[in-house]
């Protein structure tokens, strides 16, 4: 295991240091007091800086190549990348820039943490979790809810306390172990390609209108190519099974379907697809039929329509010649008596 230290007040051997450590860049402030301090612990691959600046210094680096995590114990971080100011502050565990970007923004006195890993290990770590195989990136910096952002946080800690900060030296198998757990932990708790924006797999959840438009814009650009499952799944990205699923989240009207040659926006959903297909009574059959019966236009033999009604059996004036024929239950899809019905109609079928 390495490591080392760096304690300066010139601003000067701080901006050399600091594009040395890890990234070309440029630093710059105002500083009574330009006192940088960092110490550094590493082994395997896995690093774990603490760092500590007791004035406002901005930065403007270049690429870091690694997935770089910030915990802010003191003071603040602000990203000014890309324009805007997003702030950090203590207790929060963060994506300081994806590993292939620039980035920049201010640390503003603040005592934090940095832990590095190869991001090759985010594939590794999705190949064994989930068999997924598109490409696997961390596409935001703060973990989904206060659950992620404790167990991203925890896991930090341990690397920094137990792994690389503990007493006596770990081997080489303990710290390649641990950066592959951080690794797990990490996109299990930030927005990615693999879990999209929430803590559920993207094949587990509605797709976004993009997703969507980009799975049939994928499929309308090779029509002409024999294309399957899989190449769709690998384009979007989403697993094969996630491919299946990709339909309209409720209440979006970016995403219609429209019938070969039709112009303008079609029929939505699943209902609209097989219509668009010539496939309208697929996946539908008669109440009352076996799934493995043969599908007949009209109701099965012998069941006689409620529609469809035999004018002599009909009651007579005055009551006199009622039917014996017993009244139609009411239907099982239906809102059952003194309970309203549900919004957009019965739940029965839901899938």
């Amino acid at each position: 295991m390495e490591s080392f230290r760096f304690d300066s007040g010139s601003l000067e051997e701080t901006e050399a240091f600091l594009s040395e450590a890890y990234t070309p860049m440029r630093i710059g402030g105002r500083p009574e007091d330009a006192r940088a301090r960092v110490a550094r612990s590493e082994a395997a691959g896995l690093v774990s800086d603490r760092l500590e600046f007791g004035y406002t210094m901005a930065y403007d680096a270049g690429c870091l190549n690694r997935i770089c995590l910030v915990t802010v114990h003191a003071g603040s971080f602000a990203d000014t990348t890309g324009g805007g100011e997003r702030l950090f502050g203590p207790g929060e565990t963060f994506l300081l820039a994806p590993p292939d970007r620039p980035y920049r923004g201010e640390v503003r006195s603040a005592r934090y943490t940095i832990t590095m890993f190869d991001p090759g290990l985010l594939a590794e770590a999705a190949a064994t979790g989930g068999g997924f195989r598109g490409p696997v990136r961390i596409t935001g910096q703060r973990a989904f809810d206060a659950a992620a952002r404790r167990r991203l946080g925890s896991a930090v800690a341990y690397v920094r306390d137990q792994v690389l900060g503990g007493p006596g030296e770990v081997g080489e198998l303990v710290a390649a172990s641990a950066a592959r757990h951080l690794a797990a932990v990490a996109l299990a708790s930030l927005p990615s390609t693999v879990l999209g924006d929430g803590a559920g797999p993207l094949d587990g959840r509605d797709a976004h209108s993009d997703t969507l438009r980009r799975a049939m814009a994928f499929v309308e650009e090779n029509a002409h190519r024999d294309i399957g499952l899989a190449d769709i799944a690998a384009a979007v990205p989403v697993t094969p099974r996630g491919a299946v699923r990709l339909r309209p989240a409720r209440g979006d009207d970016s995403a219609r379907v429209s019938a070969p040659g039709q112009a303008g926006p079609g029929p939505r959903g699943a209902a609209g697809v097989r219509s668009a297909h010539g496939l309208g009574g697929v996946g539908r059959r008669p109440l009352g039929l076996r799934p493995s019966g043969p599908l007949r236009r009209g109701p099965p033999a012998g069941v006689r329509s409620a529609a469809v009604r035999d004018p002599a059996r009909r009651p007579a004036p005055g009551g006199a010649g009622l039917s014996r024929e017993r009244p139609t239950p009411p239907s099982l899809c239906g809102p059952r008596p003194g309970r309203p019905g549900r919004r957009g109609g019965s739940g029965c079928g839901r899938r």
